[in-house]
């Protein structure tokens, strides 16, 4: 793309006078134990990539990519850039698939509006190798960010119902419009939404006037990642890194490791309703600082054995048409269906765990929560089922 296509000049930054950090500290994506820095684009600050998008400011990073906030030189709008690793290509283009998909997908559905947009995407060549970039909409901070920073007495049930009716109606729309199952719902893929574009523009003002702290390299400039705060609003549902069609069979290893479904822990076969499983795990996320399932042996090591007595513990032993379903079951019952003492079965309830809840109708949100989290999938109730439960309604 030529600048004669620009609406607006790209900003100088001032390279002398800026705050450089300690060059043996670890910073940012150099603290992740996989951090290799020829896999990533060594973005400068100010550089315009693809001949229109000026980069302004870190945003985040992580294992597969970093993320910039950048402007738009020919539509003179503000998105954001995420900047792969090199060698990502297999996952990256599942992603890429997945967006066109949905684009591609006409239905009327108010779910579209909680999903987030795919702007573009182009490729970028790096010193060692080629980069894709996915251009967004930009969005605000992560529920997990707002729900770590949120005083303990704010995170009640009635805080949660609002963002979660939202997310069953994103879900509804991807299952039953776009055929799509998420396999990824955590609070760090929901995204609050973006600021206004005033507020982006003396965002933008600040980092000209004063750029974020940095440590120089010799190949390469690590910059501090800064965020903006969000203006408030309900999540809307990103990362669709992991997603996966819902017409093919599907068996492999998905979801965080302790909010994985049972049939996901045995390796058999899965389908939409891990994403029930999913979000009763995000509803249990914002309300409670305890974790649901911690899945993890003594030594800290994540453990299957443990992981299953933690479920039964809290929704009582498996009925035995799961068992008969699954091929690993075999390694934690025995054939008359009792517990093989792989791992001692935990002294908890789910009530005990909710002690700590607050709200009105808790005995209505484990109602709900027991709903989804059914031993057999086919046992747990579709988005929308869960979304007109009368304790979901309560209070519109």
């Amino acid at each position: 793309m030529s600048s004669a296509q620009w609406t607006c000049t790209p900003r100088v930054f001032p390279t002398s006078g800026v705050k450089l950090l300690d060059q043996s500290a670890e910073l940012d994506e150099e603290t992740l134990p996989t951090y290799q820095p020829e896999l990533y684009y060594p973005v400068t600050q100010g550089e315009v990539l693809n001949g229109r998008y000026q980069t302004l400011a870190k945003l985040g990073y992580g294992v597969t990519s970093t993320v910039w906030l950048a402007k738009d030189l020919v539509a003179s709008t503000y998105v954001v850039l995420k900047i792969y690793v090199t060698g990502h290509n297999r996952d990256l283009e599942r992603e890429l698939d997945i967006y066109k998909h949905i684009n591609s997908v006409e239905a009327q559905h108010p779910g579209r509006n909680f999903i987030r947009r795919l702007l573009g995407h182009f490729d970028l060549q790096g010193p060692h190798g080629c980069h894709v970039c996915l251009v967004h909409e930009p969005l605000g901070m992560t529920a997990d960010f707002l729900v770590r920073m949120a005083p303990r007495n704010e995170k009640t049930l009635d805080f949660m119902k609002p963002a979660l009716r939202q997310l069953l109606i994103a879900l509804d729309f991807l299952h039953s419009e776009c055929h799509i199952i998420h396999t990824d719902l955590q609070l760090k893929n929901l995204l609050l939404p973006g600021p206004e574009t005033s507020h982006l523009s003396r965002f933008e003002e600040r980092e000209v006037a004063n750029p974020t702290p940095r440590k120089k390299l010799k190949d390469r400039i690590i910059y501090k990642s800064c965020g903006f705060l969000s203006t408030g609003g309900l999540p809307i549902l990103a990362d669709f890194g992991e997603a996966r069609l819902g017409n093919k069979e599907h068996n492999d290893d998905i979801m965080p490791n302790a909010y994985r479904a049972p049939e996901v822990i045995l390796r058999s076969t899965w389908d939409y309703k891990v994403d029930i499983w999913g979000i009763a795990m995000v509803a249990w996320d914002i309300v409670s600082s305890r974790a649901l399932i911690k899945g993890k042996n003594p030594d800290g090591i994540l453990d299957d054995r443990v992981h299953m007595a933690e479920l039964i513990a809290l929704l009582g032993p498996p009925p035995p048409g799961f068992r008969e379903q699954r091929h690993l079951s075999s390694a934690f019952w025995d054939e008359s269906g009792n517990w093989k003492d792989v791992a001692p079965i935990p002294d908890v309830t789910l009530e005990s765990l909710a002690e700590e809840v607050e709200g009105e109708d808790k005995e209505g949100f484990l109602r709900w929560l027991r709903m989804a989290l059914q031993w057999k999938p086919e046992d747990r109730p579709t988005a929308l089922e869960l979304l007109f439960d009368e304790w979901m309604m309560k209070g519109l």
